[in-house]
């Protein structure tokens, strides 16, 4: 005996091997054997034989019009023998039982199962409905499949190019368009942005790269709403001495200062951070505009503010303003030993914003011990040799030698200029920094006020509530609050440390959900407006290269097949290269610039020296 039987939702048939009361022991056609329950059983027959009735039944559902089956089964519940016996007048062969069973399976939208080898026929207003879409559903897929062929030649519809933008940065795969652009890509082998650039509708990598970074982060656009703009607190007591910046040229959040007095027998340092948290409250429009932000991001050429512009020229310590600050003051010996240290909210005048690039000399006639007549030389040699007994004082020494790089685009041209880590000036600005920060930590720590701590332990930085030790800067407690024009864990550590400096209740407790939850959105944040600004950066080195028509580098071996680029912040894999130890230098020869997917080709050509020592220098930042 064979059985016809319905198995993970397929018709099959086998041949008995064994009976029991509940299933059957049966082999395929093919050899399989398997345990079928019988209440899976749909017909039993004698002949023909199991191959031979599977090939016989699928010949005759081939013939039979799903349609008119639908019409002459009316509109009650039946059996699919039922319905075969009606259509050929008699009893049904087992092939042409299981023919009409085969074809009622195939239309689930014509008809509905209702058990065990039942089925009832759609209504005609459900049915016409099904179908109408089914045709909407074939019309479309046929214009996919068009669309996607006139892709893969390079010629875009009109239809696709108009969600250009969407398509490329925040696809809905329920369109059409992006399931056209998917099977072109598939056809093509190439990306989306490949597709495109060869439609000529790519025409500046710049700009797709900026679009990508502004979709994913600014989704709302960058304009920022509606909003006043807050009055500096008035009543505040006058620093008794002026103070100066020291920042990057195009720099327009000034959050630093410093000032110096001269005292019987040593000096008195004054370091002033902006405070915007003294003109508007958590909980504010503005602060709902920083706590959206959470950053300043950064690139190349341009860089999106964390508040308002006419905010940010309220509070920033730009020259000639008397301006709202937290200041930390440091009294010195003649040796540079701390004799004390206090902190006040006060107003700063600011007498000067000194540029890096303007003072740039300077990094060398300090170590030489020089005079370069510029202003303020004075004052930044005090600072720099307070920095000095800072650093030594704290036990580990700033990261010298290291190089970091500044981009300067205008006109659509770059210039890369490499600064190290480590020079005086930036000694000076990243010790003073350093003092504010753990100093400041320190003093919530010990009134038991909340903050979000920065902290290092076992070579790995992350983020607290609770004052721990920061190992990398040998301090016992650092809580950013240095930029709060640019971040806004720094200002929320602003509003904390000026509540505790005033002697009222902080706005936020330590087990704060408001305070937990900018503390997890800042680190998410900052992370990929780094990550924007790391891209952004090589992508403005392979513009270099293009610009300067560089076709040779050297570069140092970080590891196998992987080299960094000398005077550029490039890391690539350099092709035929044979087995080198890292640190060794090379030349190798550039293949090609791909500024879409940032990524420069390089082939090996000579080893130029022997194996020098070549740390990476990336590092953790404090």
């Amino acid at each position: 005996m064979h059985l016809l039987y319905e198995e993970d939702g397929e018709l099959k048939a086998g041949t008995v091997l064994e009976r029991s009361p509940a299933s059957f022991h049966v082999e395929s056609p093919h050899g399989r054997r398997s345990k079928i329950k019988a209440a899976s059983v749909l017909l039993s027959f004698e002949r023909p034989g199991a191959a031979e009735l599977l090939g016989e039944a699928e010949k005759f559902s081939r013939d039979l019009e799903i349609h008119f089956l639908w019409e002459c089964s009316g509109a009650r519940e039946f059996a699919f023998q039922d319905l075969a016996r009606e259509y050929v007048g008699r009893e049904p062969t087992p092939a042409e039982a299981a023919g009409v069973l085969m074809k009622l399976h195939s239309a689930p939208m014509y008809f509905y199962r209702r058990g065990k080898g039942r089925y009832q026929p759609a209504p005609e207003a459900t049915l016409k409905l099904a179908l109408a879409a089914l045709e909407k559903k074939k019309r479309v897929q046929e214009q996919v499949a068009a669309w996607a062929d006139r892709l893969a030649k390079g010629d875009c519809p009109a239809e696709i190019a108009s969600l250009k933008d969407e398509l490329l940065y925040a696809p809905d795969r329920n369109k059409p368009q992006t399931r056209a652009l998917e099977q072109a890509c598939a056809q093509t082998g190439l990306t989306a942005a490949r597709l495109f650039e060869r439609c000529g509708l790519l025409s500046d990598s710049h700009d797709y790269h900026l679009k990508r970074f502004l979709h994913e982060l600014f989704p709302r656009g960058i304009a920022f709403p509606a909003h006043e703009v807050p009055s500096a607190p008035a009543d505040l007591p006058l620093a008794p001495a002026g103070a100066f910046s020291l920042d990057d040229i195009g720099t327009t959040e000034i959050d630093d200062a410093f000032s110096v007095q001269r005292l019987a027998g040593g000096v008195r340092i004054g370091i002033h951070i902006a405070a915007p948290a003294l003109g508007f409250a958590p909980g504010s429009p503005l602060d709902a505009i920083a706590r959206e932000r959470l950053s300043t991001a950064y690139m190349p050429g341009r860089k999106f503010t964390m508040l308002p512009e006419d905010v940010i020229e309220r509070f920033s310590l730009d020259h000639g303003g008397e301006l709202p600050a937290v200041s930390l003051y440091l009294d010195l010996d003649a040796d540079y030993g701390v004799r004390g240290r206090h902190t006040r909210l006060e107003r700063v005048p600011i007498v000067a914003n000194l540029r890096h690039a303007e003072y740039e000399i300077l990094n060398e006639r300090l170590e030489k011990n020089e005079a370069s007549g510029l202003a303020f030389e004075d004052d930044l040699r005090t600072l720099w040799r307070a920095a000095l007994a800072l650093e030594a004082r704290r036990g580990k020494p700033s990261a010298a030698g290291a190089l970091d790089y500044n981009f300067h685009v205008e006109n659509d041209r770059v210039r890369v200029v490499p600064r190290k880590r480590g020079a005086p000036l930036d000694k000076l600005v990243s010790e003073m920094m350093i003092l504010a920060n753990s100093a400041w930590g320190e003093l919530l720590a010990e009134r038991d006020v909340a903050a979000i701590y920065r902290v290092q332990s076992t070579g790995k930085v992350r983020f607290s509530v609770h004052p721990e030790p920061h190992e990398g800067l040998g301090v016992a407690s650092y809580a950013w609050m240095s930029s709060p024009l640019r971040r806004y864990v720094d200002l929320v550590n602003q509003w904390q440390l000026a509540a505790a400096l005033a002697g009222r209740r902080p706005p936020y407790a330590r087990n704060s959900d408001a305070l937990l939850a900018a503390l997890r959105a800042f680190e998410v944040t900052a992370a990929r407006y780094d990550e924007h600004q790391r891209g952004m950066e090589t992508y403005w080195s392979l513009r270099w290269l293009q610009q300067e028509g560089v076709r040779t580098l050297d570069a140092v071996v970080l590891r196998e097949n992987m080299v960094r680029v000398e005077g550029l912040p490039l890391v690539t894999r350099v092709s035929a290269a044979p087995t080198l130890e890292p640190g060794a230098l090379v030349r190798v020869e550039v293949s090609g610039v791909d500024l879409i997917e940032r990524s420069l080709g390089a082939v090996y050509r000579e080893t130029l020296g022997s194996v020098r020592n070549s740390s990476e220098e990336a590092g953790q930042k404090a």
